[in-house]
């Protein structure tokens, strides 16, 4: 088994209030990017209260940590978003297919009863390595 690379940048927000987990970790040929929400670096106030705001940033802070472990959201595998509302769908969808182009990775996307600080949006993902 290969070993585990610990994915860290300034130009993404750090773990949330803390918590023990990293941005994202390079494992052999794939990157796994911790859950995403609509925060800017070094802010603790959602980007804006609205869904594409926040979906937006999430997917800013998303793209940042993969090109800071040398991969990029034309690698992405497979994401999951985690939404608030489903009823956000609609809109996260639109502004989450100007991300990923016109090859997307595999995705889930879920309603659940709660986000971190009442964030509309959370977003993970894997991609493939350098």
């Amino acid at each position: 088994m290969s070993e585990k690379r610990v994915v860290r940048t300034e130009a993404a927000p750090a773990p949330f209030q803390g918590a023990p987990y990293s941005q994202a970790i390079v494992a052999g040929e794939l990157v796994f990017v911790s859950g995403q929400l609509g925060l800017a670096p070094g802010e603790t106030t959602f980007e804006g209260k609205g869904i594409e705001k926040q979906t937006r940033q999430a997917l800013e802070n998303v793209k940042v940590i993969l090109e800071q472990a040398g991969s990029g959201l034309d690698r992405l595998l497979k994401t999951t978003v985690f939404l608030a509302d489903l009823a956000d769908f609609a809109t996260m969808n639109s502004i989450y297919a100007e991300y990923v182009g016109a090859a997307p990775p595999a995705r889930a996307a879920v309603q659940v009863a709660a986000l971190p600080s009442g964030a509309l949006v959370e977003i993970d993902a894997i991609a493939l390595a350098e």
